[in-house]
């Protein structure tokens, strides 16, 4: 098959991630496989390094952004349809909230010039862009779109079946066909030991000792991802467990809020900032690690949830959109959102009894080890394209 994928941007991110691995499997098994994005621009690191020597095009569109610009949004939108005319697809399968709504609408707009009925279209869900913590004007706007989007869609893929029951639920795509496929991480790097003395230069660097419980947070430093949440909690527990640290990876445009609160709050010796770290790190990071702490209020489902488990670390996670897919009482914790009491109870926990950890850590990687298997989303993509193909 002939298949265009478009993102929005190829920054540190799990929609990122998964379109990567996406193009690269299809590509390997054959595909001609060409992928559409925008620049990565800010403080979120970038992914461009993961798409050199693959067997798939890349394309940049450079007016293709984030943010909401009628003019420069009207120009991605011409120039997705002047590559997607060219390059004229089977599949055009965009990702995220801007190049799902510009890719579908190109897309759909080049079906009615071409006799075979092409391109057929597809679209994941990673995440939503309405949400209960947005205003609800701008969520009418942006559900408005998703619906006319929706209307030129011919298949769904959501990374939780909870994506799927929440779009529905908003009345997007109600008679449209749905499947779930989670997304994919490269397994063995999460699941093969690291070496002591690595995991040993990994907390040295970042002054973290060695018999010292690490608490790790892996999450851009952005609104909605609740830091603020993980720092109250540490107030409270910082005085009752002196080995406790807690680990802050990620980089964004609250980078400087936080370590002015953490200083601030006494906290300098408790938790540690490491910036944005390479995807290639981030096993070493949590295998340095106990627990995986996460309060995102809005997500799709966090990757580095799974990614944990596959290191035999138990997660803690607030309760929105997929988490309950993967944390339960056997793998971890699941809290209520926003609810610090809750969020610290489970912290001290699983501070305090290793065996509790290590008995969650060790049932989370049973459970999700064959869910994220590369081969089982594109078994699942492909068998969607066959559908829609027909």
């Amino acid at each position: 098959m002939r298949i265009v994928h478009i993102i929005t941007r190829l920054i540190l991110g799990g929609a990122q991630e998964n379109t990567l691995i996406t193009c690269r499997l299809l590509a390997e098994r054959g595909h001609e496989v060409t992928l559409i994005t925008g620049p990565a621009i800010g403080p979120e690191g970038e992914l461009f390094n993961q798409t050199k020597n693959q067997k798939y095009e890349v394309i940049v569109i450079n007016k293709l952004r984030r943010a909401i610009d009628p003019f420069k949004d009207l120009i991605s939108y011409h120039q997705i349809k002047k590559h997607l005319r060219r390059i004229q697809p089977d599949i055009v399968h965009t990702h995220s909230a801007k190049a799902g709504i510009l890719g579908r609408f190109a897309g759909h707009r080049l079906r009615g010039e071409w006799a075979e009925n092409r391109p057929a279209i597809v679209h994941t869900i990673h995440g939503l862009a309405f949400h209960p913590y947005q205003n609800k004007c701008l969520n009418k706007f942006y559900i408005a779109f998703e619906k006319s989007a929706a209307r030129r869609t011919d298949f769904f893929i959501s990374v939780a079946d909870a994506m799927t029951g929440q779009q529905k639920a908003a009345g997007i795509g109600i008679d449209k066909p749905y499947a779930t496929a989670y997304s994919a991480i490269e397994e063995e790097q999460f699941l093969n030991p690291i070496p002591k003395e690595h995991i040993n230069d990994f907390r040295r660097k970042y002054g973290i000792p060695e018999d010292a419980t690490v608490l790790i947070t892996i999450a851009r430093l952005f609104m909605l991802k609740g830091h603020d949440y993980i720092i109250e909690s540490a107030c409270r527990l910082a005085p009752q467990f002196e080995k406790a640290v807690w680990l802050f990876v990620g980089d964004g445009n609250l980078s400087d809020y936080y370590k002015a609160q953490v200083q601030q709050l006494g906290l300098t010796d408790k938790i540690r900032f490491t910036g944005l770290l390479p995807p290639s790190e981030i096993p070493l990071a949590i295998q340095s690690s106990d627990i995986l702490v996460h309060c995102s209020l809005r997500e799709g489902l966090a990757r580095t949830l799974p990614q944990a488990m596959l290191c035999g670390k138990p997660a803690i996670s607030f309760d929105v959109d997929g988490a309950s897919e993967v944390v339960n009482q056997n793998t971890g914790r699941l809290i209520e959102p926003k609810n610090v009491a809750q969020l610290t109870q489970a912290c001290a926990e699983l501070i305090e009894d290793e065996n509790l950890r290590k008995k969650l850590g060790e049932a989370g990687t049973e459970f999700v080890k064959e869910k994220f298997t590369p081969e089982t989303m594109i078994d699942i993509i492909e068998a969607v394209y066959r559908k829609v193909l027909e």
